[in-house]
């Protein structure tokens, strides 16, 4: 099977896309014996794992198993692809090739862990050893307790208490030489239809992104030397490039929490004047860390509200409302611009995020869940904890939310972040003649006005689906029904 005489071992990836910073790997490659690494493919999605990913997370799952399979074909190794329940595949695979242990990198995402929890059993059976390893966080949720022994809930205590433990373990350096192990059969990647094709919607992703661990690492790097010290003050700003856009690497683990924690860190230690945007831009990388630690005390993140006061709430059912928010036909402009950069490259400016949520949650009534299903079916970062807490804080539902009452008005908020209208008029270039005191509220024009700027309101671009004043007063009113 092989020239060592050693068994080998499987190193079992899965959101964990890279070769650095692996502990499993890392491990795997200093006992010197041959080495399988295998991605397993579940689509099951059953109930107690968790859902399958959404089809922008598909697409890009792909090309970062393409990137993995180039970074392990460099060091004389191969990436072996197998479809099924990973306790049966891993299993089956172990006897296969009479490996003697099974690696891998633990995941505290509720259904993973289970999932885990069914390798490990299956593997006892054949009397093949399990070695797991932290990985996916700064700080197990089992470290972070209150008095009670639960998770916190309010953001600031949580970051507080996570930088009080100090910075976390060094990153480890990628291996510089794998055993290869028996060659083996591997399912063809194209076979697993990730991609679409019939239509093929992923040009716009295709333009937008490289994934894999290197364009990660670059992302970091880049972002490090030129938009960090701006990031405080222009963070907020979705007609500028001044975010890291390291979201869908850290989704799929091409790059970890604790690499991007050290290289800010050492960044602001070598540049007093940017520690600011640096505690800034770590402290988001606390709020994904802050989502993960709620899923993992609350699996049904997705699915339940974690303030039960909100199961009353009086939510319309509005297919065609929402049909008009998931195409970007709003009327609002900043609204319409989110959700059609949604579309066509697979993210949305934070901010944006924000109020695209707002507006249908709160001027549409329609339940965050139907929101939070969309967001995570079209965005390459889909994260399991992150996008349902997020919609629970903007619906006034989740741990430390934005309290309902707080309706984001988008016409101010377009004024306020995109003051040019650059970013409406990228995404909206129906708009983009109108001047910038008109933009973010086209109806506001002279007949004038919106000749001159070839805008036909009701054909060329929509009239608001709802009135801002009307929509408020009425998303307050059903509140105030949850409150009493």
């Amino acid at each position: 099977m092989t020239g060592s005489s050693a068994s080998p071992l499987i190193v079992w990836f899965r959101d964990d896309l890279r070769l650095s910073d692996h502990p499993a790997l890392h491990d795997a490659a200093q006992s010197g014996a041959p080495l399988v690494c295998l991605y397993v493919l579940d689509e099951e999605g059953s109930p107690q794992h968790g859902r399958p990913i959404g089809s922008a997370s598909r697409w890009w799952l792909a090309q970062s198993l393409r990137s993995l399979q180039g970074s392990l074909t460099a060091r004389g190794q191969s990436l072996t692809l197998r479809r099924g329940r990973p306790a049966r595949v891993i299993a089956d695979l172990a006897q296969e090739i009479r490996a003697s242990a099974v690696h891998w990198n633990e995941s505290d995402i509720p259904g993973e862990a289970a999932t885990e929890r069914e390798v490990t059993t299956a593997l006892d059976r054949i009397g093949v050893a399990s070695r797991s390893f932290p990985s996916d966080l700064l700080v197990r949720p089992e470290k972070l307790r209150n008095k009670e022994g639960r998770g916190l809930r309010v953001f600031t205590p949580f970051w507080k208490r996570v930088l009080s433990l100090g910075d976390p373990p060094q990153p480890l350096p990628a291996p510089k030489a794998l055993t290869a192990g028996p060659k083996i059969a591997t399912d063809d990647l194209a076979s697993w239809n990730l991609e679409p094709t019939r239509p093929d919607w992923a040009s716009g992703l295709r333009e937008t992104w490289t994934p894999g661990e290197a364009a990660a690492q670059k992302r970091l790097k880049d972002f490090l030397d030129n938009d960090i010290a701006s990031y405080a003050s222009l963070r907020d700003r979705p007609d500028r490039d001044a975010t890291s856009r390291l979201s869908p690497h850290l989704r799929f683990g091409e790059i970890s929490p604790r690499q991007v924690w050290h290289s800010a860190s050492f960044a602001a230690a070598g540049k007093p004047a940017i520690s600011s945007s640096v505690a800034k831009f770590l402290s988001e990388l606390g709020w994904r860390e802050f989502s993960r630690h709620l899923l993992f005390d609350h699996p049904q993140l997705a699915e339940r509200n974690l303030q039960s006061s909100f199961d009353a709430f009086p939510w319309h059912s509005d297919p065609k409302a929402l049909r008009a928010w998931q195409r970007g036909q709003t009327g609002y402009p900043i609204v319409d611009a989110g959700m059609r950069e949604l579309w066509h490259t697979g993210i949305m400016h934070n901010r944006v995020r924000m109020v695209v949520a707002s507006f249908l949650v709160k001027h549409l009534l329609i339940d965050w869940r139907d929101g939070e299903k969309w967001f995570w079916d079209t965005l390459v970062d889909a994260d399991p904890g992150s996008n349902p807490a997020s919609w629970q804080w903007v619906a006034g539902s989740g741990a430390d939310a934005a309290p309902y009452f707080r309706v984001f008005n988008p016409i101010l908020q377009g004024e306020k972040f995109d003051p040019d209208g650059a970013y409406v008029s990228k995404w909206v270039p129906e708009l983009a003649r109108l001047p910038a005191k008109l933009i973010h509220q086209p109806w506001e024009a002279t007949p004038m006005e919106l000749a001159a700027a070839g805008v036909t309101l009701g054909k060329t671009y929509p009239e608001p689906i709802v009135d801002h004043k009307t929509a408020r007063a009425r998303a307050l009113a059903a509140y105030a029904k949850t409150r009493d």
